[in-house]
């Protein structure tokens, strides 16, 4: 069976991550062991031995929808944002902000199917006279602290993460930040129970401890619906 939380498995987090998946364990004692993130991750999500992951808003709606079920929504009580939902931050260089009004900049993004990086930007029409695609949100502010982009769409949770575990953050400025849209929604494979699931979940995120929940920035649970993620509209491909 598969089980990973790929989606903000960043180093610094890989202990509380494996505490949480024990603490799960430890409320569905039949649980898989945690699995490594396969090469390519619709693949995992669309496998009918997905017992838990994470995704994004926007493979879900484009891709998944009907193939797989939603579990419940993590609560990261991000700024400015209704519990469940989170917004991305428009990066640039300290003191080098580009004219967004003007849209004559280059945007780093991480890939076309990600809601924060590619979707949230252009639903507030910062499309960018040029674009490059990096893989990864890290990767995309890395781009323009570097001088190869002139602004980078990172989820609010990752800009977070980098504040706290990167020393050059600082060298960059939020210049926008997006509507707040539902967040990233764990997930299983049809025919499994997802109440059984979301329950477990939940116990294993109060029991971990306050230290480790505020490392993930998971405090916890809310049900969001499908409809929620399905009304946000599919972006133009980059």
């Amino acid at each position: 069976m598969i089980a990973h939380l790929p989606m903000y498995d960043v180093p610094a987090n890989s202990a509380a991550h494996r505490r949480l998946w024990q603490s799960f364990r430890d409320h569905l004692p039949n649980a898989p062991n945690f699995t490594p993130p396969g090469a390519d991750l619709m693949v995992d999500w669309l496998n009918p031995e997905l017992y838990l992951s994470q995704t994004c808003g926007l493979p879900y709606r484009a891709a998944l929808h009907g193939q797989v079920q939603l579990i419940a929504t993590p609560d990261n009580q991000i700024p400015n944002c209704p519990p469940g939902y989170y917004c991305s931050v428009l990066l640039a260089r300290q003191g080098a902000a580009p004219d967004l009004a003007a849209n004559d900049f280059s945007l780093a993004y991480n890939e076309r199917l990600s809601q924060s990086g590619w979707a949230a930007p252009q639903s507030i029409g910062l499309t960018g006279a040029k674009r490059l695609q990096t893989g990864g949100h890290a990767a995309s502010a890395r781009a323009v602290l570097e001088g190869r982009a002139d602004l980078a769409a990172v989820d609010a949770l990752t800009w977070h993460f980098l504040t706290r575990d990167w020393d050059k953050a600082a060298g960059l400025e939020i210049c926008a930040t997006t509507p707040a849209t539902p967040t990233l929604p764990y997930i299983t494979a049809l025919g499994r129970n997802a109440a059984t699931l979301r329950e477990a979940l939940r116990q294993a995120i109060l029991s971990i401890g306050p230290k480790d929940r505020e490392t993930l920035q998971i405090f916890g649970l809310t049900e969001i619906s499908a409809e929620a993620y399905l009304k946000l509209p599919l972006p133009p491909s980059p």
